[in-house]
């Protein structure tokens, strides 16, 4: 099994090379079809005379498209949190989301489940979560005439997925899969793109044979590329399991995690606030604990014992 990670002329002289680059530098920044890049924006603590705290979230998007979803939020969060300022900080790969979280610079964040239980052990704790369980399930998309109607069309293959961390997205999808047919589930090359989108998009591009994910990708696929999400069907579901959740690093004072909380878990009650929500797209944010997490510790055994093995 194998593993991808998704005309003679006058010369011009020294100053005349350097003029001409000036330029072409100058006119391509003019150039208005040709969009800038992506860089966050954020008020500066120093000036707000607040303390500063980063908001992590796992890579459900690209940065630009997290801080469209998730930046209204925390903007909403320091207008109404005078106690602190918070930042957005998004990362662009699973790789590099792990590396930052499990070196605990952030001071919130919103982990998938496994991260979130691993977290325990890097001082951290759960203070709330995402709602909606019933959400948190992986799904395995095929092309409609790709022919893929059993598990065991998938011999030979290929399938996407978005990072071998990825809970729902990837771990859940493989362990069905191995329940469905273990030997058939061995036998497809698994191609990881590092995003949730990509997978999606290998399948359009007959690059892969299926793609696994989970339903907030999938909905915001079929919103932005509704032709290509014609074209897929659901193959294969997973059972669900408790959705990401939100934990603080130790050290952050209660008082400031306790309006935090406060201020997450009331959103939904306000008509207007329930549109910071429905972008994300999520119902509510509600109370949880370490102990809530105890049935993703009793799937990561079983997950160890029968696809790791």
């Amino acid at each position: 099994m194998k593993q991808r990670h998704s005309t003679k002329g006058r010369s011009m002289s020294g100053s005349g090379i350097i003029v001409f680059c000036l330029l072409a530098f100058l006119l391509s920044g003019c150039d208005p079809d040709k969009p800038a890049p992506y860089t966050p924006e954020y008020s500066s603590p120093h000036s707000l005379g607040r303390q500063a705290y980063i908001l992590g979230v796992h890579p459900l998007h690209n940065p630009q498209r997290l801080e469209e979803f998730y930046g209204p939020i925390v903007e909403y969060m320091n207008r109404h949190i005078p106690e602190a300022v918070f930042r957005l900080e998004a990362s662009r790969s699973y790789e590099e989301f792990d590396r930052i979280l499990y070196g605990a610079r952030f001071h919130f964040a919103l982990p998938n489940p496994c991260q979130t239980i691993n977290l325990l052990r890097h001082g951290y704790r759960v203070f709330g979560k995402m709602g909606g369980d019933a959400e948190f399930r992986g799904i395995i998309l095929v092309r409609k005439d790709g022919g893929i109607n059993e598990v065991t069309d998938l011999r030979g293959k290929t399938v996407s997925f978005p990072a071998p961390t990825a809970l729902a997205a990837t771990m859940m999808p493989l362990y069905h899969l191995h329940t469905l047919g273990p030997d058939i589930a061995k036998g497809f090359e698994r191609l990881f793109s590092g995003s949730h989108g990509s997978p999606m998009m290998n399948v359009s591009l007959r690059k892969s044979t299926a793609s696994a994910t989970w339903p907030p990708p999938w909905e915001a696929f079929k919103q932005r590329h509704p032709k290509i999400a014609a074209q897929f069907t659901v193959r294969w579901e997973t059972c669900s399991l408790i959705n990401n959740g939100l934990v603080v690093r130790g050290g952050v004072p209660c008082k400031v995690t306790d309006r935090v909380a406060e201020f997450l878990f009331t959103l939904h009650d306000n008509p207007e606030d329930r549109s910071l929500l429905a972008a994300l797209p999520l119902k509510r944010f509600e109370p949880a604990l370490d102990k809530s997490y105890s049935p993703v510790t009793c799937f990561t055994k079983k997950d160890r014992k029968v696809v790791r093995e």
